[in-house]
């Protein structure tokens, strides 16, 4: 007896009229074909697929596709793709096997993008449910196209499955030719990845690779042929597939169509000139006490415009999309709330994603330091936090965007100077009052510069004693503006001037410094793919 998985996506009823071919017009054939898409688009409500899809409070693939796509804009590519089955006798389509996937253009906020759609109705994605080419064909259309590629990812997107050895009568070697196209769209457009329900195999490698990633809460799993996994590997979560959507149309807003273009501008409603009282006093004058970093950059940015990327791994470290009088930025911070801002090996990580994501899109990189340094401790060594805090000091020192760094309060150490100084004393760079540096932290280097003497205290107090001496001698050249004289620090601002200032330089910088970047970029991007060793690193 045949499973509900064989049955699925099999029972899609044709209409009871056998459309006629005259044999003198194309109206015959026309016919035939918009019965076959009238039966492809139109669900199976006894389909134990689309059914099960149901149950578990899922959207079909096309209600998806209508939902995240501007009204009525859909042009879909293989509209017809799979198994349409006839009535021998009549003639009649009885029922089609659409392929288990859906894929076309369609415009987000007036812009073209290509996407593809899973359809886990029909064997849960897997390739024996699907037309092999159809995927493929897709993402190398959009790269092609230099249009932004959207991926609804549920089920394996095509991935293997043992079903189809039996049909092919042999097994198969896996072939690159399922991620080539993925690889090099990488490097040319954008791509985005929504997770709406398991998400396995070559979905799941789907969904790495990708420049940005979102999964619903509660409907979404990623299992790399194996455990599930989402360490870093998807970027921000959803509460429901609408909100996933919505970020998806957030994260693109801030991306040009390709490499070949700027990103884009948006009408100006927040005053360029705009100083915040509450900046004034937003770092507080003891150095332990932590404060908002959400709330100091959203104090800055154009209103309501931060859109951050990955809050829920590498959390010491913040980043995210912004504009800045009305021109898109890439956003870097610490979070002091979090292991103190210190940065370990997943905030590295985190650095290196996204420093690499905005060098590849031309966006301008707003640098809010706050450092005490690399993580320590044996959780940090095991986790070889140096090894990608050294992949993070690369990304910053190899980007080719323009960085605007104001330090908000510590930069100590080798972390310090990676975040800092990134352009090696060559960008623009201040300081706010509250800033705070050096090789080592002043309390610790204190301690381990005069440990001598400090063991050689007679007792507990007199070593809190001559400690409290020996920092009241430091507090003096402490002061950043003893650096500032020194011209060790360029400018030291009012927090209250900070807007202005970044936003009468990214207008600079978008007029002056990111077209030659376009230029660079056209001119390493060989037809529509990378040219050899210059595609995207993940």
């Amino acid at each position: 007896m045949p499973s509900d998985a064989d049955n699925e996506g099999k029972e899609r009823k044709g209409a009871d009229v056998v459309p006629v071919d005259d044999g003198k017009s194309w109206e015959g054939p026309l016919s035939q074909l918009r019965a076959q898409q009238a039966l492809v688009r139109s669900p199976n409500l006894e389909d134990p697929g689309y059914a099960r899809q149901k149950a578990n409070k899922k959207l079909w693939v096309r209600e998806r596709v209508a939902l995240l796509l501007d009204k009525e804009t859909f042009n879909e590519v293989g509209s017809i793709t799979g198994q349409p089955i006839y009535d021998k006798a009549t003639g009649k389509l009885v029922s089609f096997v659409p392929a288990n996937m859906v894929t076309g253009w369609g415009k987000l906020d007036g812009r073209k993008v290509f996407i593809t759609a899973d359809d886990f109705s029909v064997r849960g994605g897997h390739a024996d449910g699907g037309i092999t080419n159809k995927p493929i064909y897709g993402e190398g259309l959009a790269r092609r196209a230099r249009v932004p590629l959207i991926r609804l990812l549920d089920g394996s997107s095509g991935g293997g499955s043992v079903a189809t050895y039996l049909s092919m009568g042999a097994t198969y070697i896996p072939g690159m030719n399922i991620l080539s196209n993925s690889l090099d769209a990488l490097s040319v457009i954008p791509v985005v990845s929504a997770l709406l329900g398991p998400v396995v195999g070559l979905a799941a490698a789907k969904a790495a690779i990708s420049h940005f990633s979102v999964m619903v809460k509660d409907l979404s799993q990623l299992f790399a042929a194996g455990p599930p996994c989402s360490n870093g590997t998807v970027d921000n979560v959803a509460s429901s597939e609408e909100d996933a959507f919505r970020q998806i149309r957030a994260f693109l807003s801030y991306l040009p169509s390709s490499v070949f273009a700027p990103p884009p501008d948006f009408p100006l409603s927040d005053p360029v000139n705009r100083r915040e009282e509450e900046l004034l006093n937003i770092i507080p004058r003891r150095r332990a006490s932590p404060y908002d970093v959400r709330r100091l950059i959203n104090l800055i940015v154009d209103e309501a415009s931060f859109f951050e990327i990955g809050p829920y791994w590498g959390r010491s470290i913040v980043t995210g999309f912004a504009r800045l009088a009305g021109r898109p930025v890439g956003v870097l911070s610490s979070d002091c709330k979090v292991n103190g801002g210190a940065i370990d090996a997943m905030g590295a990580q985190k650095t290196t994603k996204f420093v690499t994501l905005c060098s590849h899109f031309g966006l301008p990189i707003l640098n809010l330091v706050d450092q005490p340094g690399f993580a320590i401790g044996s959780v940090a060594e095991r986790m070889a936090t140096i090894r990608h805090g050294a992949s993070a000091m690369a990304a910053l020192y190899h980007t080719t965007v323009p960085i605007y760094t104001a330090i908000l309060r510590r930069a100590f150490g080798v972390a310090g100077c990676a975040f800092a100084d990134p352009e090696n004393g060559k960008g623009v760079r201040v300081a706010w009052p509250s800033g705070d540096w050096g090789s080592l932290p002043l309390e610790g280097g204190v301690e381990a510069a005069y440990k001598r003497q400090l063991d050689a205290a007679e007792s507990p107090e007199a070593r809190e004693a001559l400690m409290a001496e020996l920092l009241d001698k430091f507090e003096d050249v402490r002061s950043p503006q003893k650096t500032a004289n020194k011209f060790g620090v360029e400018e030291i601002i009012d927090p209250r001037d900070t807007r202005p200032l970044v936003c009468e330089w990214v207008e600079h910088v978008y007029k002056n410094v990111l077209p030659q970047l376009v230029v660079y970029k056209q001119a390493t991007v060989v037809g529509d793919s990378p040219a050899p060793g210059r595609g995207y690193k993940l």
